[in-house]
Order: structure tokens, then C-alpha cells, then sequence
């Protein structure tokens, strides 16, 4: 029994041109670094509870009530990973509610500034949540909230774009073996995030996240 043609040898590859494979690129890395960079995030969330509450430092420091008050946050860690909780949970509904509205944007302009402008301004809030906070020893449990819910809003506009995107490119012949291949994008982001995330934990968690944001900003321009 002959095979069916999308998996002739040339069949497929014909089909496409260099562009095609810039853009299945460029959407795959582009998702997979949205990806890496909510990793980072579950990866550190010891040391970042660490941060927060006094038990980091009360063994070695004695430091004064003032500082105390305004540089930590908790009690115990156990209140901090309640609190990391919340966040998750502020993320995911955020970011379920943006899916819905960044399709919609999506359809009414340009799919490649709406990616654009999600990936800079997701790596943008994430870089102040875990780096700029740290550097200027600033910690508000509000501006984390506001900071995870804008971020939840900003990656949503990942999805609906590379997927669109893939679509306008991409025709119904041999797109199950092409989405097949494209959809590892998550579990490689996944990947590399957590292997990121763990070669530079020791230096500290905000090094962690603003560098795995260096990365996706550098990838956007790159692209464009």
C-alpha cells in the first residue's frame, strides 16, 4: 500500500520556502521563551521565600526593627509560599482572561507587534518583579499582585498570536506533522527555563529571572 504523500520523501519539504522556516522558527522560540520564563519562576520560589521572611538572615544578622519591617514581607515561609500561591493563582486567572481578549486584538492588528509588544512588556514586569525589587530592597505585597496580574494579561498574548500566525502560513496539507513538531515549543521553553533558572540560583533568584528576560528581549528584536 503506497504511502499517503505527506510522508513521501520531498513531498512536504517542497512546499515550503526559506520564510516558512524562519517563521516556524521564530514562533517556536518565541512561545518556547514565554515558557522559560514562568519556569524561572516556580523554580525560585524557595529562595525567593527565603527572601522574604527573616529566617534567611537571623542566624548570622542582627538588624535593626526598621529594617526588619520594611525589607521582609513574612513571618515564616510558610506564609511567604501561601502568599507565592496566591500568585499563581492571580497569573492563571489573569492569563486565562487575556487568552480570550488577546484573540481578539489579535484579529483587529498586526499579529507580529501584538507578539511584539507581549513578549518586551512580559519580560519588562518580570525583570521589576524579581530584579528591581531586589535591587532596591523594595517588597509590597500589593505591587506583587498588580505586577503578576499584568504579567498574566501580557504573556496571553503568546498563544493566540504564534498559533495564528502558524496558521496563515502553514496550509492543511502536512500541517499535523508541522503543529505536531511545533507544539514541543512548551516543554522545551520548559526546559530551558528550569536549566537556566538552576545554573544561576546560587548567585540569587533575581539573577534568575532577569536573565532569563535579557534572553527574551534579545530573541524579539532579533526577530524583527
Amino acid at each position: 500500500m503506497a504511502w499517503p504523500n505527506v510522508f513521501q520523501r520531498g513531498s512536504l519539504l517542497s512546499r515550503f520556502s526559506h520564510h516558512h522556516v524562519v517563521v516556524f522558527l521564530l514562533t517556536f522560540f518565541s512561545y518556547s521563551l514565554l515558557h522559560a520564563s514562568r519556569k524561572t519562576f516556580s523554580n525560585v520560589k524557595v529562595s525567593i521565600s527565603e527572601q522574604w521572611t527573616p529566617s534567611a538572615f537571623n542566624t548570622s544578622v542582627e538588624l535593626p526593627v526598621e529594617i526588619w519591617s520594611s525589607n521582609h514581607l513574612f513571618p515564616s515561609a510558610e506564609k511567604a509560599t501561601l502568599f507565592l500561591g496566591t500568585l499563581d493563582t492571580i497569573f492563571l486567572f489573569s492569563y486565562a482572561v487575556g487568552l480570550f481578549i488577546s484573540g481578539i486584538v489579535g484579529d483587529r492588528l498586526n499579529l507580529r507587534w501584538v507578539l511584539s509588544f507581549g513578549m518586551c512588556s512580559s519580560a519588562f514586569v518580570v525583570f521589576v518583579f524579581g530584579t528591581l525589587t531586589e535591587w532596591l530592597r523594595f517588597y509590597n505585597k500589593w505591587l506583587y499582585c498588580c505586577l503578576w496580574i499584568v504579567n498574566g494579561l501580557l504573556q496571553s498574548t503568546g498563544w493566540p498570536c504564534v498559533v495564528a500566525i502558524m496558521g496563515n502560513w502553514f496550509g492543511k496539507a502536512g500541517r499535523g506533522v508541522v503543529f505536531g513538531l511545533w507544539s514541543a515549543c512548551a516543554s522545551v521553553g520548559n526546559i530551558l527555563g528550569a536549566c537556566l533558572a538552576s545554573s544561576v540560583l546560587q548567585y540569587g533568584y533575581e539573577v534568575s529571572q532577569g536573565l532569563r528576560q535579557k534572553k527574551t528581549l534579545k530573541k524579539t528584536h532579533t526577530g524583527h
